[in-house]
């Protein structure tokens, strides 16, 4: 799984390169030709519960862009760094109609709704368009490759799972648009253009 993932985000990197401001975007990921139709690869059906105990699903993000993140709340290395980076995001964004964040717990143990609902307060996160979402925890790993996201356990692995901070921007049609590498601020600068790329073609 590990192996597939690296090898998913290596071809994202290739037809991705640098964003820039006016640029439409690529359509990442594995494409087919059906009946002299392209089809895309499009992010995984799902049904999660968020912070506020409610069922979030794809219909959730119907005509809307959102940015997908893979954490967990007690995570003691990258997901602090990523989700200060994804708060930058947040405080642009947290009142536009056309765009939403989806960040999955894979500590279904221990990410209990009750949780991760005072985690979004911790972070001020206001009742709207920032789902933090538990649920099966076959569906969320299942799903992860899906959304070009790494979800391992591991006891190894600080905190007892391997994940990445990646940053996925998926559109309405649930294509997989761009992405960045939350950990590093540069990397978050350009994935705003990526951003207002994708919300120009609304």
């Amino acid at each position: 799984m590990r192996l597939l993932s690296l090898f998913i985000f290596v071809v994202m990197l290739a037809a991705c390169g640098e964003s820039s401001k006016g640029g439409k975007l690529p359509i990442l990921g594995n494409k087919d030709i059906v009946n002299g139709d392209t089809i895309y690869h499009t992010v995984p059906n799902f049904s999660f519960t968020n912070q506020y105990g409610e069922t979030v699903t794809n219909k959730t993000f119907a005509d809307k862009a959102y940015i997908v993140d893979y954490f967990f709340t007690s995570c003691p290395t990258i997901c602090p760094k990523v989700k200060q980076q994804q708060l930058r995001l947040y405080d642009k964004y947290k009142n536009h109609p056309k765009l939403s964040f989806l960040s999955v717990s894979i500590d279904t143990k221990y990410d209990t709704v009750e949780r991760l609902a005072n985690f979004s307060k911790r972070l001020e996160i206001e009742k709207g368009n920032w789902h933090f979402v538990t649920g099966d925890k076959d569906e969320i790993y299942e799903n992860a490759n899906g959304f070009f996201h790494v979800a391992i356990e591991n006891e190894d692995a600080p905190g007892g799972y391997d994940h990445d901070g990646k940053l996925v921007l998926i559109d309405k049609e649930g294509h997989i648009r761009g992405f960045c590498d939350g950990l590093f601020k540069d990397q978050v600068d350009r994935f705003f253009y990526d951003i207002e790329n994708l919300l120009d073609e609304f």
